[in-house]
């Protein structure tokens, strides 16, 4: 593994994750080798807005149980399991944490979903899949983390089929902003294994690299509507809707939260949802 790559890794390992998740699952009063996916919703959904996200991106696809999804940087399989679940397909999720793809195997075991998730560790601009091998992909908050954009996409065309759909959230940089992000956030302790692209940017790489970009959205307002909601839990001593970045990053998570959430508000940063299909050419 790479120097950058390892860095990358090891922001999101911590070696205890799942004793972690564990103890939050009980503290929630859930059995933690009997849960269910509404339990672990808060917790497995490892990016802005969670399952909320998750659902939006799921929204408007149809998927027939016989299809093969895949999934770009799983985590510990939140998205896998809400996809094997709803649509009855078979979803293949590649991580570059081998912690995440542990606690993902095991999770989904736990939910008899094994037979349709499989969980490999892995880079995502060299995966181990023949061509055009599956029926349509998804990522969530992943391609901060990869400098080479490009790469990225052709890879994922040459692992969809013709005609495949490929769903993305991510966060953008705002090409009109001059403010600068700081650091930590959820995906990088340090600007130097972040790798922000702008939506149009984003937009130029997807169409040079196979795709037709049929839908590009800016979420920044349903991330704000989220925040809110969360807030007034908080306010009202609930638990907040989203715990995953407690999770994975503890003692960090409170400063890589709060500078994300202050990069949207100053427009330094912008979600973004993406829905594409692969060309045939």
């Amino acid at each position: 593994m790479r120097d950058t790559e390892k860095s990358i890794a090891d922001h999101y390992t911590s070696d205890s994750l799942w004793q972690r998740l564990s103890a939050a699952l009980a503290s929630d009063g859930v059995d933690p080798l009997n849960p269910t996916l509404q339990a672990l919703a808060p917790y497995d959904h490892f990016h802005g807005r969670g399952l909320e996200a998750t659902q939006s991106l799921a929204a408007g696809l149809e998927v027939e149980p016989s299809a093969r999804i895949l999934d770009v940087g799983s985590g510990i399989g939140g998205p896998a399991r809400y996809f094997a679940d709803r649509f009855g397909c078979h979803v293949t999720g590649i991580d570059l944490t081998q912690e995440f793809c542990d606690v993902a195997v095991r999770l989904s075991k736990l939910l008899n979903l094994q037979e349709r998730i499989t969980i490999e560790q892995g880079n995502a601009l060299s995966m181990p899949f023949p061509d055009q091998s599956f029926d349509g992909a998804y990522s969530m908050n992943v391609a901060m983390n990869i400098e080479d954009k490009a790469a990225l996409y052709r890879e994922l065309h040459r692992v969809l089929k013709p005609g495949a759909w490929l769903m993305l959230c991510e966060i953008a940089h705002n090409a009109d902003s001059h403010g600068a992000l700081e650091y930590p956030t959820p995906w990088a302790k340090t600007a130097a294994s972040s790798f922000l692209a702008s939506a149009t940017q984003t937009r130029t790489s997807l169409e040079q690299n196979g795709f037709t970009v049929e839908r590009l959205d800016d979420t920044s307002a349903a991330a704000a509507a989220y925040g809110a909601r969360s807030r007034e839990l908080v306010a009202r001593g609930e638990k907040p809707l989203h715990r995953a970045v407690t999770l994975i990053h503890q003692d960090l998570a409170k400063a890589a939260s709060a500078n994300s959430a202050r990069g949207v508000e100053q427009g330094i940063i912008v979600p973004i949802e993406v829905h594409c299909l692969r060309r045939s050419d």
